[in-house]
């Protein structure tokens, strides 16, 4: 192997080929896509939903939809309503939060591809890389850039309310009347708990 290969390339490289790579989004955001979905249900009712309530529904540890809630919270998709019965609802229209935003607020903004320049590790090189080598952006990674911009262009082209749109086309046209029961059946256990927004 060429020594200008590092280790954590190589690491990387092996965790690839292996099949032990993480997918480029968490599956925070997929819980919290579907927790703000359930939002859109509350907000029908007229009252916010608790982050407990949210993971009960969803069978996931309380803690760990708190924790999405509170960068939720931060990035101004949520709002949090203190005091007996309250909870979470959106802080603006369904049709205002988009893929991206949640994507963004849950794992943060990140590259799609880091681009290691391997073209400057060629064996024919030596330890003098040329400087055609090095022009301009690296071929892959401008391909990369290009993926990423269509990628986020997507995303920011779906808002939770056209998600759950075609959430509701492909359930039960019962399925929301029951999640809605569900919710509203909590909202008095709430009370007599006292539970915060975040119980």
């Amino acid at each position: 192997m060429h020594k200008r290969i590092t280790n954590s390339i190589y690491d990387y490289i092996c965790r690839c080929l292996s099949g032990d790579s993480m997918a480029h989004v968490s599956a925070g955001v997929e819980y919290a896509l579907h927790c703000l979905l359930y939002l859109i249900d509350a907000e029908e009712l007229g009252q916010p939903a608790s982050a407990r309530d949210l993971a009960e529904l969803q069978k996931v540890p309380a803690e760990f939809v708190a924790k999405l809630f509170t960068k939720l919270q931060k990035a101004g998709i949520v709002v949090a309503r203190e005091g007996i019965g309250g909870g979470f609802a959106l802080a603006r229209p369904a049709t205002d939060i988009t893929a991206l935003d949640v994507i963004e607020a849950v794992d943060g903004r990140k590259a799609l591809f880091e681009c290691k320049e391997i073209r400057a590790q060629c064996a024919l090189f030596a330890d003098r890389t040329p400087a055609w080598a090095m022009d301009g952006v690296c071929s892959i990674h401008a391909v990369m850039i290009e993926a990423e911009k269509r990628t986020r262009e997507v995303l920011a082209g779906h808002t939770l309310a056209s998600i759950a749109g075609r959430a509701a086309a492909k359930a039960p046209k019962d399925h929301a009347g029951r999640v809605k029961e569900w919710l509203a059946a909590r909202t008095p256990r709430r009370r007599r708990r006292g539970n915060p927004a975040k119980g």
